[in-house]
């Protein structure tokens, strides 16, 4: 009984750190930062530190915003980009739909990387430094890459059955994203 709610406690973890990740991502460049410190407080409850709460989180937000606002503006930039590429597929333009798979697989690429530098982020981390070894991973560790790209999913399904849903399952994608970086780490 005690690991069910050992376990349950983690899932519950994640689902509130979903949350908080929402309130601070509500500044739309804000995200990368939201992401890297829900990362850090879920690393901390699963290491058992007692000091992983609300205030920590705060803490590592505003630390990681001071330069993650940079990567969150970066990520509407490709955001634009994707919608400008889609709508020139839309408009019939040769070789359009060979263009528009190239498209988004590249942002799913550039959403995966960025999650996974978010994942490893430490106060006082370089985010070009996290990006650029994030990207690496993001090729040389596919299985890792295609569990976010699940986690990616469902965040999205969540969305469309019930949109509320998206807002807790955040930290459930950041957990995974965590995961996968631990478990590349330690090869």
């Amino acid at each position: 009984m005690a690991r069910f709610q050992e376990r349950f406690g983690v899932f519950a973890e994640c689902l509130l750190t979903g949350v908080w990740i929402a309130i601070a991502s509500l500044p739309l460049v804000t995200w990368p930062a939201a992401l890297a410190a829900g990362a850090r407080h879920l690393r901390r409850h699963l290491t058992g530190e007692q000091s992983a709460g609300w205030r920590e989180f705060a803490a590592d937000f505003r630390s990681a915003a001071r330069r993650g606002w940079v990567v969150g503006l970066a990520g509407w930039a490709a955001v634009w980009l994707l919608w400008l590429d889609l709508a020139a597929v839309r408009a019939g333009l040769p070789g359009g739909p060979l263009v528009g798979t190239v498209g988004i697989l590249a942002f799913i690429g550039c959403a995966v990387a960025g999650l996974r530098a978010a994942a490893g982020w430490e106060p006082g981390a370089s985010w070009r430094a996290l990006l650029g070894a994030a990207g690496r991973r993001t090729v040389l560790d596919p299985a890792g890459s295609l569990l976010i790209v699940g986690g990616f999913a469902v965040v999205a399904a969540s969305a469309w059955f019930v949109a509320p849903l998206a807002v807790p399952v955040l930290g459930a994608v950041t957990a995974a994203a965590v995961a996968v970086e631990q478990r590349y780490a330690s090869r």
